[in-house]
């Protein structure tokens, strides 16, 4: 837990480690055998010559490393590999060197594929046997390739499936000499090289569990060879390195039989086995350690059902006998010291090693010197320390806790550290640290709940369950809350006794804890229904989150006081809002701006508590505090804190004020702290353009939502009845404001207008909606977001103003105005400017689009001619290619066309849109997924009435750069184009259509760019092949002038790229048109741009290709030649010898040149 993202990134962060892609060169057999069979052959040779012998051998590397991702590729050569280096080594020419040469090649061999596998090839003959034993016993040992590979190949031999002692028969010695069976032979050998310190003994340890296991070894050397394993481990020690390499040994032969053989063969043998092993990891333990009750579930659970409590038990004789009186060194003062040191480590594996040692070694100590080392670590939780202190403290305590020694005497001493350590939190610069320092104190909590009886953490359960409770829900940092959570967890099942913990377990589980807003608003109220919680949390969140660092935690914590409000309302009216007043008007800029927020968020709170049983909220608000909270705005404009960095803090902190005082109806009417706020939210939405752009839209909607409230509490002198100077005032300074140069200003007044109540627009409906619709009219690049937020507001004072079908044009929504309404919406859904912040219009458009359902309840209003152009705009919004802004257009073309409670009148084609748009899964369709949106919008394109705006959407999403949108739209217009193919009428009025969309947007490049990209997918997919049979279709001589008007004095490579593509095309057209899309062609080659003129010979010599009836055959030749070796970036001047040629070649018209006269 504490060592799980311990340095990670806070909530929400996109930042993690960047993804690392491992490329691999993917090979596709053994390409250089032939190379190997060579170096092989030629040992013999170059093995007297020190530096061929070295070329050699670092050759055969290079290419057996080749293969260590992919060994698998040898296997079809390894068996003749094997078997020329094995004809090296047997023969009796060989010299020593030589021999020496074939086993290091086996050896590289097998350390590229594998030993398992590789040894597998050795030829194990009963013949095999007798040679490789004496071979093996006659190596030199610095030869360890040598006997490595004769181990294996011992070990395959040694699979024979004869007894052993057959070949003794064939046995000769010398006289004098005894017989030595062949069994103890190779066992002897075996012994020998588990003794070394090289790769042999890997290999011996191979040989021990063939040979050992072979039956008739098993019933004679079996036991002897265990007890031989285990008397070398037992007498062998870990503290020198000689001991060590034969403890290695043993233990891997150990390893390697107790893997290969049979369970049965040495079930009887595993007791005695295992009791050596674990004497020899057994640990010496302290006597004085602290142990929790029994560790086996079975008693636990027997002493639960009997109603006895499981104490706390001593050491066994085992460990007590170990545990005699022995004298420290020095040195391991000296070695503490250092451990303690590196728990203020700034790097966090040091620390956490340092915990871990300090664990062992004070396991180790007698109690009093073990004390000391306790009380040198809670020495690291001093404020004078670093983070880095605390958290190495905490992980020394955590692993001191696990191991029982840190005695329940030190408690007291031990968990008010921990408290603190949960919450602690120290800012530095723009951010604090400490996140790995409350992941830590998790950590000890959880290590605590294991160690610890309930008993001896009953006098600090309060305590403990509290401080979890508010780091699970208040951290900021989403570890810490998921460690805190674990940890929680931990407690509640060990100990039992936190209060209410199931119930709190089950709400704050892993992943309720991972949402942040989540555990502020919804989890907390529920844990502070638990009175043990209450006010802990609430304290909490006043003393330490109202002023943090981040400003989202100081408004989460807000909204918290307000849920938790009704946990406690007297505690927050008579303590917490007299705290937060001073604090409101103190010198800290984040705590002046909690306190404010917080005192806004209670006060509200505790009025709907008062509301509730129809009573004032100043019986539960001190007038003391009414009137601290009624000065706040007063003392700082005073101390002018509304300036500056600061006033991005305090403005939108004191509308949330205003707006909250207005929602609680304080007792302020007539009192002139109202035009001290009226002045505040004016001054703050003229200069929206003074603030940084970060908090720029939070102070704005801050200000308008403090408006809004404002005049219905403050400015209603009757219900239904505004003050008619104040309405008078807002709504001409508001009007006045849409014609301010400053953009902001702008927006900020358009929104103003758009939240007045429906009694400060009534009378005034007219003068608005006018200001507004000029607002919209401005198509100034400089003034988008004005019209984004005029179109808006437009949609808000006609939901306001309310629809009447014979009502006053001045008060309500109805027949004299609604046109000039939708008629500047649908203007709006035309916006495409674009900036250097890309498509900004698109902001207009959706906020025109929304605004399109504010006649819901009354859409009889609305002409056909308003409906027309609405739904025509909608589709083709529909079928653009942002996915966001087409999801928001195809939501509201389907709401419309299924609303019923009442319909929208005078929709065209209402029948087939419902037949594609069918009510039953038109909520289930994804508009943002292009695969399942653009299937539904070509089906579109059939009906005469959408074609022409459908089509103009589809035109930029085939025709743009997104994969996914140019894949999914393509496919789906070519197959309604596959479907009226054989339809004449269907394709001419397509055709048509098509036309007059490219008529409409020449030069127009948004529109005009993916155009012709489109058209040249159309083309190359024959679409129009039906009119290629006739002379100079006319399709193809209007597509031929308006490619031509297109490009006409064009700059723009991309665009050029794209016509002669389509110029290409159009080749495949009979008659005179033929001829001058030849012309056209042959023009652009003489192009002034060379990258134009490469381009136009590369796709005219594709054409010819595919094309062949174009040209006459007998000059085919040359003219593909003249086109593939031309240099067509040099000068104008050479190019233009080759392009007349090419004219003449072609029957075309030589292009003539227009030479410029004088300039007068």
């Amino acid at each position: 837990m504490a060592q799980t993202d311990m340095d990670s990134g806070e909530d929400g962060g996109g930042g993690g480690e960047p993804e690392v892609i491992a490329k691999a060169s993917v090979l596709g057999g053994f390409t250089e055998s032939t190379e190997i069979r060579s170096l092989i052959s030629n040992l013999p040779e170059v093995h007297e010559n020190i530096v061929t012998l070295e070329s050699a051998i670092e050759r055969f590397l290079v290419i057996m490393d080749r293969y260590q991702e992919q060994p698998h590729l040898l296997d079809p050569h390894l068996e003749w590999m094997l078997n020329l280096l094995l004809d090296l080594i047997r023969s009796e020419q060989s010299p020593p060197l030589l021999v020496h040469l074939g086993f290091k090649f086996l050896f590289i061999i097998s350390k590229v594929r594998g030993y398992k596998i590789f040894m597998q090839l050795f030829p194990h003959e009963v013949a095999d046997v007798q040679p490789v034993l004496d071979l093996l016993c006659r190596q030199d040992p610095k030869d360890p390739e040598n006997r490595y590979m004769l181990l294996l190949w011992l070990s395959m031999t040694c699979l024979i499936p004869f007894d052993l002692s057959r070949l003794d028969g064939h046995l000769t010695s010398d006289p004098g000499q005894a017989r030595e069976p062949i069994m103890d032979r190779i066992l002897a050998v075996a012994k020998s090289y588990l003794m070394v310190s090289d790769k042999s003994r890997d290999a011996a340890s191979v040989l021990v569990s063939k040979f050992v296991t072979r039956p008739d070894v098993k019933l004679k050397r079996l036991g002897d060879f265990l007890d031989w394993s285990l008397t070398t481990i037992s007498q062998a020690s870990d503290q020198t390195l000689g001991g060590t390499v034969i403890l290695d040994g043993a233990l891997q032969s150990l390893a390697q039989l107790f893997k290969h053989g049979k369970r049965d063969d040495f079930l009887q043998y595993a007791p005695v086995v295992l009791q050596c092993l674990c004497h020899m990891t057994s640990p010496r333990l302290a006597k004085w350690r602290y142990q929790r009750g029994s560790r086996s579930l079975a008693a636990n659970l027997s002493q639960s059902q009997s109603g006895s409590t499981v104490e706390a038990v001593s050491p066994d004789m085992e460990t007590q006998s170990q545990e005699e009186d022995y004298d420290i060194p020095e040195e391991v003062e000296n070695v503490i010291e250092q451990l303690l040191g590196g728990l203020k480590d700034k790097e966090t594996i040091v620390r956490w090693s340092a915990a871990k040692g300090i664990g062992r070694v004070t396991g180790r100590l007698p109690k009093e010197l073990a004390g000391e080392v306790v009380g040198s670590v809670l020495e690291c939780f001093s404020f004078q320390e670093t983070d880095n202190a605390w958290h190495g403290g905490c992980l020394a305590l955590a692993e001191l806790g696990r191991r029982g020694l840190l005695v329940p005497a030190r408690l007291p001493d031990v968990v008010p550290l921990i408290l603190k350590a949960l919450v602690y939190d120290e800012k530095r610069g723009a951010c604090s640290v400490g996140s790995n320092v409350r992941d830590a104190a998790c950590y000890v909590c959880w290590a605590f709940a294991r160690a610890y009886e309930p008993t001896e953490l009953k006098p600090f359960v309060t305590q403990i369950a509290c401080a979890l409770v508010i780091t699970a829900v208040f951290d900021r940092n989403i570890n810490c809350r998921r460690a805190v959570s674990a940890a929680f967890q931990e407690n509640v099942g060990r100990q039992g006794t936190f209060p209410y913990g199931i119930d709190i377990v089950v709400a704050a589980d892993y992943f309720a804890v991972g949402n942040l807003n989540n555990c502020y608003l919804t989890i907390s109220v529920y844990i502070a229904s638990f009175p043990e919680y209450t006010r802990p949390m609430i304290d909490h969140l006043v003393a330490m989150k109202i002023n943090h660092w981040d400003g989202v935690i100081r408004e989460l914590a807000t909204k918290a006081l307000h849920n938790l409000t009704p946990q406690a309302p007297d505690y927050m009216a008579a303590t917490v809002m007299p705290q937060l007043l001073p604090v409101a008007l103190g010198i800290d800029l984040h705590s002046r701006h909690g306190a404010i927020l917080a005192s806004a968020e209670i006060s509200h709170a505790l009025y709907k508590l008062a509301n509730q049983n129809n009573r004032p909220v100043t019986e539960l608000i001190s007038s003391d505090c009414v009137d601290g909270l009624k000065s706040i705005h007063q003392r700082l404009f005073d101390r002018r804190q509304y300036r500056g960095f600061g006033g991005e803090l305090m403005r939108p902190a004191v509308c949330s004020l205003i707006e909250k005082m207005s929602l609680s109806k304080m007792p302020f009417k007539d009192d002139p702290v109202i035009t001290g706020w009226q002045c505040l939210i004016d001054d703050t939405l003229k200069s929206l353009h003074l603030i940084s752009p970060g908090p720029r839209d939070g102070i704005k909607e801050a200000a308008v939502s403090a408006l809004a409230a404002l005049c219905e509490q403050y400015y209603q002198p009757q219900p239904g009845m505004a003050d008619p100077q104040m309405q008078e005032v807002l709504v001409s300074q508001y009007i006045a404001g849409l014609k301010s140069t400053q953009v902001l200003t702008r927006c900020g007044s358009a929104l103003a207008l758009g939240s007045l109540p429906r009694f400060m627009i009534h009378g005034k409906l007219h003068q608005i909606l006018s200001g507004l619709q000029q607002s919209c009219n401005q198509r100034e690049v400089c003034f988008t977001e004005a019209r984004r937020d005029a179109a808006k507001a437009m949609a808000q004072v006609c939901v306001t103003a309310g629809v009447s079908a014979q009502g006053s044009s001045d008060s309500v929504v109805c027949e004299g105005n609604v046109s000039a309404v939708y008629r500047v919406l649908l203007d709006c859904m035309t916006d495409y400017t674009l900036d250097s912040r890309g498509d900004v219009g698109s902001w207009v458009r959706e906020a025109a689009m929304t605004s399109l359902l504010v006649v819901g309840t009354a859409p009889q209003l609305l002409s056909q001619d308003l409906v027309n152009g609405m739904m025509c705009s909608l589709a083709q919004q529909s079928a653009e290619k942002i996915d966001r802004y087409r999801a928001h257009a195809g939501s509201v073309f389907v709401r419309l066309l299924h609303s019923n409670n009442p319909a929208v009148p005078h929709i065209p084609h209402r029948e087939e849109l419902l037949a594609i748009f069918p009510p039953e899964r038109a909520e289930s369709l994804n508009w943002n997924a292009p695969s399942q949106a653009f299937p539904h919008i070509t089906q579109l394109l059939r009906l005469p009435q959408y074609q022409y705006h459908t089509l103009l959407g589809l035109t930029v999403s085939v025709g743009g750069l997104t994969e996914s949108t140019v894949c999914f739209s393509s496919q789906s217009l070519f197959d309604h184009l596959m479907l009226i193919q054989q339809d004449t009428a269907a394709l001419g009025q397509f055709s048509d259509t098509l036309l007059r969309v490219f008529r409409d947007n020449l030069r127009n490049d948004r529109v005009s760019v993916p155009f012709l990209k489109m058209l040249d997918q159309m083309l190359a997919r024959a679409c129009f092949d039906t009119f290629t049979t006739d002379q100079d279709h006319q399709f193809c001589v209007d597509l031929l002038a308006l490619c031509k008007e297109e490009i006409k004095k064009s700059k723009d490579t991309q665009k050029l790229r794209s016509a002669i593509a389509v110029l290409c095309g159009l080749i495949h057209f009979q008659g005179e048109v033929r001829k001058k899309v030849l012309f056209q062609l042959l023009l652009l080659l003489c192009h002034p741009f060379p990258v134009t003129r490469k381009t136009t010979a590369s796709q005219v010599y594709e054409m010819l290709l595919t094309y062949d009836d174009v040209i006459d055959p007998d000059v085919m030749d040359d003219v593909m030649t003249s086109l593939s070796d031309t240099n067509w970036e040099e000068d104008i001047a050479t190019v233009r010898t080759h392009r007349n040629q090419l004219c003449d070649w072609l029957g075309v018209q030589k292009p003539l040149l227009i030479s410029k006269g004088p300039v007068q």
